[in-house]
């Protein structure tokens, strides 16, 4: 019995419905520019063999480099054919490892990004593509000595799939990585980028005007001189513009969201409109005790842009980055408690399990841990859902 299973990017500028066509090219195609860190002497399995495989094992559910040498040593003749390595001389643990902790997971990651974005067919949409961007620590890599490594991601609001990713090193913080992995995305055009408080920066939207992108950022205590002007904004005199209610995960919570548009007294470059969001939460077994949290947020998209029930929409979208990148990786993958920690290789292991749930979305699929064990239980399936044949 095996062991359990342990972005050159999309140049589109709006929010395409993406599915994936039955000709849609390959996964090894797409790797066969990256650079081979190993030395050329005695190479017996290529770069994309390995990358591939462990692609497979990972759409397949498995975490660790023994669990994904132990898949390429369990699946079917044909199917190491298939990935092109020779049934009697497979890649073995020791290989696996030593090329993943090497390579560049930024490189890997816009490789990825580009075979996602060609597996993907836009169909016309009037509604702006919206970009999530958030940072995620990866827990497991901290050893006694040394902090966490984190990585700072940017997420397709629709689809999940994500676009860029950076690593963010002990001697920065995200908000000096925010233009380079925003780089890695060549047309930004007419996009709306979300981020958090701490990405409310006059650098960062001034950044963005020259990219001809829009924005909508959350406001917080990190910017007390803006949070104050917000606050202090006539809100009890502004209706509400959109209002709804959810109910699920043992509570219900009711959103209601007000615009107002901004002419004068907010000192922040190419603002338009304030938001603000309130947030009312009760549990369903304690009717009597709301809790409320009020939210504020700006944007530079004019009344004519976007109406209120979509900004409400992105704002709330944001967070998908979290629900169908982040929450998938430490759950489904326990990524948190990964044991791999030497070289690249926690970043590179996150960019496999990016590219495994990218691909599974592009397809449809919602539940990811019941689409690993769908992979699992044939060896052929990822190979299709990867193009290869």
């Amino acid at each position: 019995m095996p062991a359990l299973p342990s972005s050159l990017i999309s140049s589109l500028s709006c929010a395409p419905d993406l599915t994936v066509p039955e000709t849609a090219g390959g996964l090894p195609a797409a790797l066969a520019g990256l650079p081979d860190p190993r030395a050329r002497r005695g190479v017996r399995h290529r770069l994309t063999v390995v990358v591939t495989a462990a692609v497979c094992a990972v759409v397949s559910g498995y975490r660790s480099y023994a669990a994904i040498a132990e898949w390429v040593a369990d699946v079917p003749a044909a199917t190491a054919l298939a990935l092109g390595m020779a049934p009697d001389r497979r890649p073995s643990e020791a290989v696996i490892r030593r090329l993943l902790q090497a390579m560049d997971p930024q490189l890997l990651t816009a490789a990825i990004g580009v075979w996602l974005a060609g597996r993907a067919t836009a169909t016309t949409s009037t509604t702006p593509r919206a970009i999530a961007v958030d940072g995620k620590a990866l827990r497991g890599s901290r050893t006694t000595g040394t902090p966490a490594r984190h990585v700072m991601t940017a997420c397709d609001q629709v689809t999940g799939v994500v676009l860029a990713s950076i690593d963010v090193d002990g001697k920065t913080n995200e908000i000096t990585r925010f233009a380079p992995l925003l780089d890695q995305i060549s047309d930004l055009h007419d996009t709306v980028i979300t981020a958090d408080a701490l990405h409310c920066q006059r650098e960062h939207v001034t950044y963005l005007a020259e990219r001809g992108a829009h924005w909508i950022l959350t406001v917080k205590g990190n910017q007390p001189h803006l949070h104050a002007q917000l606050t202090a904004l006539p809100w009890r005199a502004v209706p509400d513009a959109t209002r709804d209610t959810d109910r699920g995960h043992g509570r219900r919570e009711i959103r209601s969201c007000k615009i107002l548009t901004i002419s004068t007294g907010i000192h922040f470059p190419h603002a338009a409109q304030a938001i603000q969001i309130r947030r009312r939460r009760r549990r369903l077994d304690q009717p009597k005790r709301f809790t409320t949290e009020t939210i504020y947020a700006i944007t530079d998209l004019l009344v004519h842009q976007a109406k209120p029930a979509q900004l409400a929409t992105w704002i709330r979208g944001h967070w998908s980055i979290e629900n169908k990148v982040h929450w998938v990786r430490d759950v489904t993958y326990d990524e948190d408690r990964s044991q791999i920690r030497t070289g690249t290789g926690p970043e590179v292991m996150a960019a496999l399990r990016n590219a495994a749930i990218g691909a599974l979305r592009l397809t449809g699929t919602t539940n990811i841990a019941a689409a690993n064990r769908h992979h699992a239980r044939d060896s052929t399936r990822p190979l299709a859902l990867l193009g290869i044949t």
